[in-house]
């Protein structure tokens, strides 16, 4: 016999929404309020301005009443906000924990072709990419085009860790990339 005494939490809703618009001030204080408005809450979100254009993905969880009433207001908001965006239902995505969180980081010279072919390594082994960034810069002395890459890898539990950590330091070595791969910090 069950004898819990913590109220049960009803079931959320979640919802991915994206947008995509020119980059100007007030853009995420106005698509919050919209959020807070339809009684939703943010539980997480990554936003950016890449050259001149601003972009957002938010994980938003509420009732269901409130989720469907966030996804009918989006045509005005895309008008009001003058942003493309996209709405899709999702589940919880609950991690699996035979997934061993890992850090990447790797910095080169710049050139085409760096992230499909880290991105390609791990894919041949199975990995998935959870996150993933990068950026481009120069180097403060030299000036030279620069690039860098952080991301957090799902290892399977059953990958050895330090044969795939050999693995990927000759590759970075092969394509002339300075690279690292750590259990991720909590």
């Amino acid at each position: 016999m069950r004898t819990d005494s913590s109220p049960k939490q009803p079931a959320q809703n979640l919802l991915v929404l994206s947008a995509l618009g020119h980059d100007r001030p007030g853009i995420v204080d106005r698509l919050s309020k919209a959020v807070l408005d339809n009684e939703c809450n943010i539980v997480d979100s990554r936003m950016t301005v890449l050259g001149g254009e601003f972009a957002i993905l938010m994980l938003l969880s509420g009732n269901w009443n409130a989720i469907a009433k966030m996804e009918s207001s989006i045509q005005a908001l895309e008008k009001q906000l003058e942003l493309t965006i996209i709405s899709r239902r999702t589940g919880s995505g609950s991690h699996d924990l035979r997934l061993l969180p890992y850090s990447v980081n790797v910095v080169a010279l710049d050139h085409p072709g760096i992230v499909h072919q880290i991105a390609n390594f791990f894919s041949v082994q199975n990995i998935n990419i959870r996150d993933l960034y990068t950026d481009t810069y120069f180097a403060p002395h030299t000036g030279t085009p620069m690039f860098s890459l952080s991301m957090t890898v799902d290892v399977p539990a059953n990958i050895h860790i330090a044969t795939l950590r050999e693995q990927f330091l000759i590759f970075c070595d092969e394509l002339n990339l300075d690279g690292v791969l750590e259990p991720a910090k909590a």
